[in-house]
């Protein structure tokens, strides 16, 4: 069996550009350049683009717990799964409680403006409780969901089944989701949260692993534009439909491109390789967790101070990047760290 590092430094380098990419989708980047044919296409597709983010997160999960699990899955699962719970726990709790429109704050008070949004989470409650406080924290249960199922395949030994069992649920998950308007095919909560997508993500990474499975940087480059063409395709198909174009957070094609991606960075596994990286990256899921909270004040100082376009762009992004990026860096010097972060 292979032995790997403890830190390959092009996948720790990636965490940091994917953490940038999601923050890209978060902020709305170029949403006010110039409209073409009555649709803002440059933030589309920087928005679409950024896509293989989260799903490459799912991957590097399965990637890296997948030794631990084949020992010891039962216990794995709960030594894992625990300190992601609690994080998505406390999360949650501070984003009911933050208030997200300060206009609302002065006109409605603390209470209204918070009772509004709320009254919007009880309206779908099976959906909000697999998202938690703010919608970017799916994420979160997706995974520990992810874990548990793939954990339970290795105790009862059904690893055969593993990838089958996730290939379906991801294409339910699909036409249910983005293709929904097209198949009429239904489901009880947004396809985007729970098992659909997170388990199959996370059982190619695991499977990457256990199989040893390699391709030459070119093979992985084909396998990666493939993957990214096909997803583009569908998107601009979809759009044909009156799908937005820029609502999408999985289709098809997006497994291939981001395991064409992550094979193309296990065959440079030096890509990245500087000390920066690896000061970064250790705070990913921290930034991660906090970033939307810090975005929406950036949200509110952009609205006060009717700003738009690039300067716009400019508060927005790099003012949630080092916003984020310096209050984890000083919670991460005090005890509150074993609170607020895994």
């Amino acid at each position: 069996m292979k032995t790997y590092p403890a830190r390959i430094a092009s996948l720790e380098f990636m965490r940091v550009i994917a953490m940038a990419a999601v923050i890209a989708i978060h902020t709305r980047l170029f949403i006010d350049a110039p409209i073409i044919n009555g649709h803002a296409w440059l933030a589309d597709i920087v928005n679409q683009l950024s896509r293989f983010a989260v799903p490459f997160f799912f991957l590097l999960a399965g990637f890296l717990i997948q030794p631990k699990l084949m020992g010891s899955p039962l216990a794995v699962m709960r030594r894992y799964n625990a300190p992601l719970l609690k994080v998505w726990l406390v999360w949650s709790a501070i984003c009911l409680i933050l208030p997200a429109n300060l206009k609302n704050v002065m006109e409605l008070g603390y209470l209204g403006e918070r009772q509004a949004y709320w009254s919007f989470l009880l309206k779908t409650p099976l959906n909000s409780f697999l998202e938690g406080g703010l919608v970017h924290l799916w994420f979160l249960p997706a995974l520990i969901i992810a874990v548990v199922m793939t954990g339970l395949f290795v105790h009862f030994k059904l690893l055969k089944l593993l990838l089958p069992a996730a290939v379906l649920l991801y294409i339910y998950g699909v036409l249910a989701g983005s293709y929904a308007s097209v198949t009429e095919i239904g489901s009880p909560f947004l396809t985007r949260n729970g098992p659909f997508f997170s388990l199959l993500m996370v059982a190619v990474g695991f499977e990457i692993r256990r199989f040893e499975f390699r391709l030459s940087a070119q093979s992985a480059l084909l396998m990666l534009s493939a993957g990214l063409l096909g997803h583009f395709a569908e998107a601009y198909w979809l759009f044909t439909k009156e799908v937005a174009f820029s609502s999408h957070d999985f289709l098809l094609f997006t497994p291939l491109w981001a395991s064409g991606l992550f094979l193309l960075l296990l065959a440079k596994p030096l890509l990245g390789d500087h000390p920066l990286t690896y000061w970064l990256s250790k705070s990913i899921l921290p930034i991660y967790v906090c970033h939307l909270s810090i975005a929406i004040v950036f949200y509110n100082i952009a609205g006060m101070s009717a700003v738009s376009g690039l300067t716009r762009d400019g508060v927005l992004f790099f003012g949630t990047v080092i916003c984020s990026l310096a209050f984890v860096k000083l919670v991460e010097k005090t005890p509150l760290r074993k609170f607020l972060f895994r």
